[in-house]
């Protein structure tokens, strides 16, 4: 199954990413990709979708879809290192698999999540991502 990264939600305040089910009258249904939870996200948290997130190159911008594309190529199979892992290895990492990062913009703590984030799709749903022209037509 094809991942949708525009309906993979990051909520501010929740920890892990949430499939958006529907509009709700106070904010958005949800459920969590790990549990399958569901819950209603309140209209005033601040929500993401992961189609909209970027991290900064030395070009400009890169979306988040061609991150987790990149991460895939430079580790296989093999699962990024945790969030909690030292602050050095998620720098060698992102070095390895997006070399023109800009370090002085993408910081240590986007790295943390943009790993959570990555492990998480692996585990619960796929890097295989819709395309946006498949979805137009």
């Amino acid at each position: 199954m094809k991942t949708d990264l525009a309906k993979i939600l990051s909520v501010s305040g929740h920890h892990g990413l949430y499939r958006y089910i529907a509009q709700a009258r106070g904010g958005a249904i949800a459920e969590t990709l790990a549990e399958g939870k569901r819950t209603v996200v309140d209209a005033r948290s601040r929500i993401s979708t992961l189609a909209d997130i970027s991290i900064y190159t030395a070009e400009g911008e890169m979306p988040l879809k061609d991150v987790f594309l990149a991460l895939k190529a430079h580790l296989g199979d093999a699962a990024a290192p945790g969030s909690k892992s030292d602050d050095a290895s998620l720098k060698a990492l992102f070095a390895a698999a997006i070399p023109n990062y800009d370090g002085d913009r993408f910081y240590v703590s986007h790295m943390r999540k943009v790993v959570d984030w990555y492990n998480e799709l692996v585990q619960y749903a796929s890097l295989d991502f819709e395309d946006e022209q498949q979805k137009e037509n």
